[in-house]
């Protein structure tokens, strides 16, 4: 149900043409009702004003001629009821000619009233304008009444008065039939919703076909430049005429002219960067093994020397060390970067494997003063590339432990049904959550002005991600600032199978419940 109440507004947030549309057919309905009220309106005044002057000059015309007849009597010989009995029976003859009028005529004795018509069909309002006016006439619109059981019908009452010398004022009031004007106005209001039910839907497809033409170029476009952004560079769009969405189209094929020149132009820089890594890491190789050498004939004859050349001995060596595991770290990447990375399949425990590398820190965790704490199972038997699986749990050990503040470092390991999983929890100085993905950017540093003791190069960590990723497993980065971190390798039991789930949470336990999980 919530989803059928929300299909009106997906469908407006989603479609353009239907906003369009749908504003077009609302504006259409307000000009339509603002033109229909006017024309209605203008029409209901017009006719009644029309039929007011029309009534007003009829009964005028009676009412004189009826003054004419009263005056000219003589009222000693016959009653003034009578004589105004007479008057109104001849202008109620002469108003049914045609069905004119009626009229109602407030005598002496009683009221005089056509055949059939009620006095109620007066009201009270014309009646005491009529009683205190002068000579003038007055109108208002009334219900006619019947007294023969005919419906009640709209109509307009137009009252004077007759002036009888010596006995007084006789309010003499014409009641004229709207039927017909009310008949010519329903006309004009039915002519008005025609219109409307015959338009709107009109106006409608015209404006959903104007529409389509206006927004197929733009559609167009958006279609284009998905497959732009999917990598299909050499997708364009067709231009026809000269109006401004043909210019957009043209600036939608220059754009993407221009975006795939700038990417071949960084395809080629990039490729120019990975050959020259991979020459210079080669072309160091081989002055890096004769200085070596002479390195280790040095280092070999230090306790000769004296302290300040044996000190400088051991440090060239120190040096040398360093350099080449940049050097051999460069040309990694650069096999990489080539696509040349191979796998060397073995069976593996990977208890032994990571306990192995662990008592391997010994030396380094005495020195930071760290205690590296074990949890594994019995076994847990994959099939991996173990040198390429131990620089990567090498890596996360020796980075934990010169991070880590010379608090405790907690490795894990876990199997289950489709993998196995390591986790190097850490709590010393951490990182952000946002950086949790650029701990394995190449070169990047949390803190550069951090000593370092180990390594150094930036790279380790971005290798180790190839590593876990050349078996198709998953490498990631928790981190708290003040909350130390954890890094979680999951591996497939063989390498390309897939992986489901992970047997560990890449956040620590001891932070599960106020933390979410990743």
């Amino acid at each position: 149900m919530r989803w059928l109440l929300g299909a009106p507004q997906r469908w407006w947030s989603r479609s353009l043409s239907i906003r369009v549309v749908t504003s077009s057919v609302a504006a259409a309905l307000l000009v339509f009702g603002a033109t229909g009220w006017l024309l209605v309106s203008t029409s209901s005044r017009g006719i009644l004003e029309a039929k007011s002057r029309q009534s007003v000059s009829e009964a005028s015309a009676v009412l004189e001629s009826m003054q004419g007849g009263l005056r000219d009597a003589d009222l000693r010989t016959s009653s003034v009821n009578e004589r105004l009995t007479e008057l109104g029976r001849g202008a109620a003859n002469r108003g049914s000619v045609g069905n004119q009028y009626e009229v109602v005529i407030s005598g002496p004795v009683s009221d005089i009233t056509s055949a059939g018509v009620s006095v109620a069909s007066v009201p009270d309002s014309i009646r005491a304008a009529v009683r205190d006016g002068g000579q003038d006439l007055y109108t208002t619109p009334t219900a006619v009444v019947f007294t023969d059981g005919r419906e009640t019908k709209p109509g307009l009452v137009v009252g004077g008065a007759l002036m009888a010398s010596g006995s007084g004022r006789y309010p003499v009031y014409f009641i004229f039939s709207m039927e017909q004007e009310q008949q010519t106005l329903a006309v004009v209001q039915q002519s008005s919703l025609a219109a409307a039910v015959v338009f709107v839907p009109l106006i409608t497809a015209i404006m959903y076909l104007i529409s389509l033409q206006a927004l197929r170029p733009i559609r167009g476009a958006r279609e284009a430049s998905e497959r732009i952004a999917a990598g299909n560079l050499d997708e364009r769009m067709t231009i026809s005429g000269t109006d401004d969405l043909a210019g957009l189209g043209r600036s939608m094929n220059h754009m993407a002219d221009e975006l795939g020149r700038k990417i071949q132009q960084l395809e080629n820089l990039s490729l120019v960067q990975r050959q020259f890594v991979s020459d210079v890491s080669h072309e160091l190789r081989t002055p890096l093994t004769t200085v070596r050498m002479a390195d280790d004939l040095l280092h070999d004859a230090r306790a000769t020397f004296d302290p300040v050349t044996a000190r400088a001995a051991e440090l060239l060596h120190r040096e040398l060390d360093r350099f080449e595991s940049l050097l051999t770290e460069l040309l990694e990447i650069s096999r990489f970067d080539a696509g040349a990375a191979e796998l060397m399949i073995d069976e593996v425990d990977m208890v032994d494997l990571v306990t192995t590398e662990v008592r391997a820190q010994d030396a380094l965790a005495d020195s930071y003063r760290t205690t590296v704490v074990l949890d594994v199972p019995a076994q847990a038997r994959i099939k991996a590339d173990p040198r390429r699986v131990r620089r990567i749990i090498s890596n996360l050990v020796s980075n934990a432990i010169e991070h880590g503040e010379g608090n405790d470092v907690v490795v894990t390991v876990r199997m289950g049904d489709d993998a196995v999983a390591v986790t190097v929890r850490d709590h010393g100085v951490g990182f952000s959550a946002v950086q949790a993905h650029q701990v394995f950017q190449r070169f990047w540093r949390a803190d550069p002005s951090r000593q370092r003791t180990v390594g150094g190069s930036g790279l380790g960590l971005s290798i180790a991600l190839e590593d876990a990723q050349l078996h198709g497993g998953w490498l990631n980065a928790w981190g708290r600032v003040g909350r130390g971190a954890q890094f979680r390798l999951t591996l497939p039991l063989a390498p390309g199978e897939p992986l489901s789930g992970s047997p560990l949470s890449a956040v620590p336990k001891d932070v599960e419940g106020s933390w979410p999980r990743s």
